[in-house]
C-alpha cells in the first residue's frame, strides 16, 4: 500500500510487517524518514533532528538557518559537491566539469502493479504490487532521476531502481548510479549494529561474515566483470543483538551480475547511510540530451523477527516474482554430469554407459559436459567453435541424443558462450572480437579470453552456432558456464571517451542473449554457473532457475557454502550434487549417506563413476533419490531454518525444511570429526505447530517411533539426536503431523 499525504508531503509505503517512509520538505530535499517495523501514517519526520553542526554547510535557500545542512539530514538519494560529505548515490560530471549535483522532488506517481525495467532483471510484479515513481530534478543543469519502488505487501518487499535522465542541452558523464541509498536514522542513530556480508574464493563461496558497523566507511565489492566468487551482491544490516528467531535486520540483494559496490558509513553524528549498486571502478557513462540511464535493481527486506523470517520473505518471494521455471509445476529431474567421471577424454559409448548404470538407480537427466565440441581436449583449446566433436561423437547429437533417450533420461548439455580460446576457428578469424587493447598483450584466465559480449555481431555470431547445436536434437537443459574475471577490459567497438561504458555494457549483453534464448527454447531449462558460484546472484535468478553454488563438491564445504547462501537464495536455486571421494578439492572422504543427505538441500544431482560404486552404495544412491523425489516439495518450496551456524559449531551442522502448511518437516543433521566421549545431543526444532503431534522417522526407515511429540515440545524440549559413531556421520528426519 502506498499513501500520500498531500499536507504533510509525505509518501508512507506499507507492506505487511514494514514501512517506508520519505517526505519533500520544504526546500523539495526528499528526506528519508523511517524504514522499519510497521506503524501508522504519521509524519515520521519528528524523528529527524535540526541542530547548528560546526563546519557543515546550508544551502542558500536555508538563508541564516544554520541547523538545515545536507550534511546531517536522512537523503532518499543523496547527491554531491553541494554540501553532504558523506558517500553519494549519484555522481554527474557536467558540461563545464563539475561534479555538482543537487536533486530535488519534482512529483511523483503511484500506480497499480509493478514497473519493468529494459535491458535489466527485475522482479515481475503481478497481483498485489504496486509502483511509486518519484521525480527528483537538478534545476541547474536539467539532469533528472526517477526513483523507482515497487512494494510487494504479501512478501514485505520493497524492491528499488533508479533511472538517471539528462534533459539539458549538453553531454553529461555519468559516474555513479547507485541503486539503493537508504539513510537508517530515529532509533537506528547508534552504533551498535552489525554489518553482514559474504565473503570467499573459488571453491569456497559465501561464507558469512559479522562485524560491528563503526566510524567510516565499510564495504564490499567486484570489479572482476562478474559478481564474484570473492563477495556476493547481497548484505544485512541488523542490532547487534539480532539472530536468527529475534531481532531487527535488513537485507538488501542487488540484480546484477557484474561490478558491484555495497558500503555502509557510519557517519560523525552516527547516522549510518548504506549504498548498493554499480561498482564506481572504470565506469562512466555519457548522456547526451535526451538520452536515459537505468541502473539495476535492489531489493529489500526488514525483518523486526530476526534473520529466518527475512530469509523466508527473499524465498517465498524469488520463487513467486523473480525466478521464472520453464516448466513451473512440475519436479526437476534428478541429474548426472560425466565432468567428474570423464573430464574431456570420452566417447559416446562411455556417455551412453554412464547414462545407462545413472538410469538404472532412478536418475532422469544426463548432462554432457565440457569437452564435446571443436579441437577440445583439454582447456587450452575449442571454446567458440561450438560443433559437435564427431571423433568422440559419430553422427553428432542427433545420433547420441536418441541413444539417451531410450534409456528414459533426458539430455543437456555445457557450454561457455562468453569464452574464446586462441587456439580456435573463431579466434584465428576474429582476434578483435575479444576484449584487449591495442598493443597490450590480454590476459589470460584459464587459458582462455573473453569475448566481447558489448558487441551484437559478436553475441549474434555465437549465438546462431549454439541455435545449430540446440536444434539439432532434443536438448532440455544447458549448463550456462563463464569461467574466468575480465582483463583487459577495452572494447573495438567503443571509441576511447566511452570505454567506461564496456563491464556494464557487457553484462546488458549477456542478459540479452539468455532473454533471446529463453524466447526462442521456451521450454529449456538453464542453469547459471561462472567457475561454479561466481556469480551466484540475484540477476542471473532471473533468467537462470538456479545456479551450481561452487565447484566444490566436498559435503562437508558445502555445509559453509549452502549455509550462507541460504540467507538470500531460496533451496531450488541451489546446484548441489553428489559426487566422489576422495574428493577432488579436498581428498576428504565422507560416507555416501552425507554426502546425499548434504546436496539434497539444493537441486540435486550426481557427479561420479557409478560402475564403480559397490551394490551396498548402489542401494544407497537408489534410497537418496527416492527420498528426495518424495519430499520434492517440502524441500524446494517449504520455509527453511538453520539451526546451527557452521561457523561456530563444530560437533554438527543441522538444518530443516517446514511446509508453508506445518503439516511436515525433513531435519538434517551432520556431524564433524569424531571425538571421544561425545556429549548427548539434543536439538531444538523451529517452525511448527505448537499444537499439533508429530511423529517421527527416519528417511531411511532407523530412528522409528510409535510416540508422538507435540509441536512446542519438540521446539522447546528438543529431540535426542542418536549417537553417531565415526567422522561425518548425518541422518534425516521426517516429521508428519497426526490429526
Amino acid at each position: 500500500m502506498i499513501l500520500y499525504n498531500e499536507t504533510s508531503r509525505t509518501l508512507t509505503l506499507h507492506t505487511r510487517r514494514t514501512t517506508y517512509q520519505m517526505k519533500a520538505d520544504a526546500f523539495n530535499v526528499l528526506l528519508h524518514t523511517y524504514y522499519g517495523p510497521r506503524v501508522g501514517d504519521d509524519d515520521l519526520s519528528c524523528l529527524v533532528q535540526y541542530f547548528d553542526r560546526g563546519f557543515s554547510p546550508n544551502p542558500r535557500e536555508a538563508g541564516i538557518d544554520r541547523t538545515y545542512s545536507l550534511d546531517t539530514l536522512p537523503q532518499e538519494y543523496a547527491t554531491c559537491g553541494v554540501g553532504d560529505f558523506r558517500s553519494s548515490a549519484a555522481e554527474v560530471e557536467q558540461p563545464d566539469g563539475s561534479l555538482l549535483l543537487d536533486f530535488r522532488y519534482a512529483g511523483h506517481e503511484i500506480r497499480p502493479g509493478k514497473y519493468t525495467l529494459e535491458g535489466l532483471p527485475s522482479f515481475t510484479g503481478g497481483e498485489g504490487w504496486e509502483t511509486l515513481s518519484v521525480r527528483l530534478q537538478d534545476p541547474s543543469s536539467g539532469v533528472e532521476a526517477e526513483l523507482l519502488y515497487g512494494v510487494c505487501e504479501e512478501h514485505d518487499l520493497i524492491t528499488r531502481a533508479a533511472v538517471l535522465a539528462n534533459c539539458g542541452q549538453a553531454p553529461v558523464r555519468l559516474r555513479r548510479a547507485m541503486s539503493l541509498c537508504l539513510d537508517l536514522n530515529g532509533n537506528l542513530n547508534r552504533t551498535d549494529l552489525d554489518f553482514i556480508t559474504f565473503y570467499g574464493g573459488h571453491v569456497r563461496e559465501r561464507n558469512m561474515s559479522r562485524a560491528q558497523v563503526c566510524h567510516g566507511i565499510q564495504s564490499v565489492g567486484s570489479v572482476r566483470g562478474v559478481s564474484s566468487h570473492q563477495y556476493n551482491p547481497f548484505v544485512m544490516l541488523c542490532e547487534r543483538s539480532a539472530g536468527e528467531d529475534a531481532g531487527l535486520c535488513y537485507g538488501a540483494a542487488l540484480l546484477y551480475s557484474g561490478n558491484f559496490t555495497a558500503q555502509v558509513e557510519h557517519s560523525q553524528f552516527n547516522d549510518t547511510r548504506l549504498l548498493i549498486g554499480i561498482h564506481p571502478h572504470h565506469f562512466c557513462w555519457t548522456l547526451a540530451p535526451g538520452e536515459r540511464f537505468t541502473a539495476p535493481e535492489a531489493a529489500l527486506i526488514c525483518s523486526p523477527d530476526g534473520f529466518a523470517a527475512m530469509t523466508h520473505r527473499f524465498h517465498r518471494a524469488m520463487r513467486a516474482s523473480l525466478i521464472q521455471d520453464p516448466c513451473p509445476g512440475t519436479r526437476r529431474p534428478v541429474l548426472i554430469n560425466n565432468w567428474e567421471v570423464t573430464e574431456f577424454h570420452f566417447s559416446a559409448d562411455q556417455l551412453v554407459e554412464i547414462a545407462r548404470e545413472a538410469s538404472k538407480l532412478g536418475m532422469e537427466l544426463f548432462v554432457m559436459d565440457d569437452g564435446w565440441f571443436g579441437n577440445r581436449n583439454s582447456d587450452y583449446s575449442g571454446l567458440g567453435d561450438w560443433v559437435v566433436n564427431q571423433d568422440k561423437i559419430p553422427g553428432g547429437l542427433e545420433a547420441l541424443v536418441p541413444r539417451i533417450q531410450a534409456l528414459g533420461m533426458r539430455f543437456g548439455l555445457w557450454v561457455e558462450p562468453e569464452m574464446v580460446s586462441e587456439d580456435s576457428g573463431l579466434y584465428r578469424a576474429h582476434p578483435d572480437w575479444a576484449l584487449g587493447a591495442p598493443g597490450r598483450p590480454q590476459t589470460r584466465g584459464r587459458s582462455q579470453l573473453a569475448l566481447d559480449f558489448t558487441r551484437q555481431d559478436v553475441r549474434d555470431y555465437v549465438y546462431a552456432s549454439l541455435r545449430r547445436v540446440l536444434d539439432s536434437a532434443d536438448i532440455s537443459y544447458i549448463k550456462w558456464d563463464m569461467n574466468r574475471a575480465l582483463t583487459d577490459v577495452w572494447s573495438a567497438a567503443l571509441p576511447a571517451e566511452r570505454q567506461g561504458e564496456v563491464f556494464h555494457r557487457y553484462v546488458l549483453g549477456v542478459y540479452s542473449f539468455l532473454e533471446q534464448l529463453r524466447r526462442d527454447y521456451p521450454k529449456l531449462f538453464i542453469e547459471g554457473c561462472a567457475g561454479g558460484g561466481g556469480r551466484f546472484d540475484a540477476g542471473m535468478l532471473y533468467y537462470t532457475p538456479q545456479i551450481w553454488a561452487s565447484d566444490n563438491t566436498d559435503a562437508i564445504d558445502r555445509l559453509k557454502i549452502q549455509y550462507g547462501t541460504s540467507f538470500c537464495y531460496p533451496i531450488s536455486a541451489i546446484g548441489a550434487h553428489v559426487s566422489a571421494v576422495p574428493n577432488g578439492q579436498t581428498h576428504r572422504s565422507t560416507p555416501m549417506e552425507t554426502r546425499g543427505v548434504v546436496a539434497m538441500s539444493g537441486t540435486f544431482g550426481y557427479e561420479m563413476d557409478l560402475g564403480e560404486c559397490t551394490e551396498e552404495e548402489k542401494k544407497t544412491v537408489r534410497r537418496q533419490i527416492e527420498t528426495f523425489k518424495a519430499h520434492y516439495n517440502l524441500i524446494q518450496e517449504g520455509d527453511y531454518y538453520r539451526l546451527t551456524n557452521p561457523f561456530q559449531d563444530k560437533d554438527y551442522t543441522a538444518w530443516e525444511h517446514v511446509s508453508p502448511d506445518q503439516r511436515e518437516a525433513l531435519v538434517s543433521l551432520v556431524t564433524g570429526s569424531a571425538r571421544a566421549a561425545q556429549p548427548f545431543t539434543v536439538l531444538r526444532l523451529k517452525g511448527l505447530d505448537p499444537q499439533r503431534r508429530y511423529r517421527i522417522t527416519g528417511t531411511d526407515g532407523l530412528y522409528g517411533s510409535d510416540t508422538l511429540y507435540r509441536g512446542d515440545t519438540l521446539m522447546y524440549a528438543g529431540y535426542p539426536i542418536p549417537l553417531l559413531w565415526g567422522d561425518y556421520q548425518s541422518v534425516q528426519l521426517y516429521l508428519e503431523a497426526v490429526e
